[in-house]
């Protein structure tokens, strides 16, 4: 049995990528899965927890260069709630596991989202993601008060004037970025060595990130939700039920897949329970995942 992802740490030359935990989901497999079948996930029932439900990680990556303090995604934030037969969430500890870094919000330079789903935003201010907020309410204060806050603009755009439950809060979330947030792109350069990577299908302006070294002939790309468990390595056909666009989420995991089968190339996925660092491994009969941990 799995259990969710602890802190872990992957050293690239002088840059290293630590996941910080800040909770986790407990979901039903096959709801988050509709193409997956309990059969299915027979074979694969070590990724599940004693009551039959798959344990997702949740958190942020915290990428140091030499002299940069780079934080991807953003976590759920103070919640605790169950959604009926598709999962339950709980977080809360992103700012406990960075000062164990040594670090304080002041220290972070760089927020960049992979997307705006509310488990990857959920520290953007200091009101906990939930329903939209009364009207008139005040903007809460930005968490990480010196970061710059990045985010693809097709996924600014994509959100803007929404209220989705699986989406930002737009008064707690987009309101206190507005005139905060810049737009990057695919190829762009957002601290040394670490580019931008566009991965749309899960949501429309989905992004990917590369974090290379010159010490080091390896690179890490973290997937954000290109991928959301280590069965998906092998199940790559298996999408989740929240991918905007399923065909085109289908079509970039498996490009993806196809490219991270190389063994200079580790992987960081962000929800994998267990370990959220590893390798893709070429098929023999089909791919496997191997933990790099």
């Amino acid at each position: 049995m799995v259990l969710p992802a602890s802190r872990a740490q992957v050293r690239l030359g002088a840059t290293t990528v630590t996941f910080l935990p800040d909770g986790h989901a407990r979901v039903v497999p096959t709801a988050v899965f509709p193409a997956s079948t309990p059969t299915g996930w027979a074979t694969h029932s070590e990724f599940l927890d004693a009551d039959g439900r798959l344990p997702v990680s949740i958190g942020s990556f915290l990428v140091r260069t030499r002299d940069r303090v780079v934080l991807v995604d953003l976590g759920l934030g103070q919640v605790d709630f169950e959604v009926p037969d598709l999962a339950s969430f709980r977080g809360g500890t992103l700012l406990r596991s960075l000062a164990k870094e040594g670090l304080a919000p002041e220290d972070v330079d760089t927020v960049v989202y992979t997307h705006l789903h509310h488990d990857h935003v959920g520290w953007t201010t200091d009101v906990a993601p939930g329903p939209t907020l009364p009207e008139g309410s005040a903007p809460s204060a930005l968490t990480f008060p010196n970061a710059r806050h990045l985010v693809a603009e097709a996924e600014w755009k994509h959100w803007t004037g929404t209220a989705e439950v699986i989406g930002p809060d737009p008064v707690a979330v987009q309101g206190p970025l507005s005139g905060r947030v810049e737009f990057v792109e695919d190829g762009q350069d957002i601290a040394p060595g670490v580019r931008v990577r566009a991965t749309p299908g899960h949501t429309p302006g989905h992004q990917s990130l590369v974090v290379n070294d010159p010490g080091d002939d390896r690179r890490l790309i973290i997937l954000g939700d290109v991928m959301h468990c280590q069965v998906q390595v092998a199940e790559s056909e298996w999408g989740f039920v929240f991918d905007d666009a399923p065909a085109e989420a289908a079509a970039t995991r498996e490009a993806l897949l196809t490219e991270l089968e190389d063994e200079r190339t580790l992987l960081a996925g962000g929800h994998f329970a267990g370990h959220v660092f590893g390798r893709v491994l070429p098929p023999v009969t089909r791919r496997a995942w191997s933990s790099a941990e």
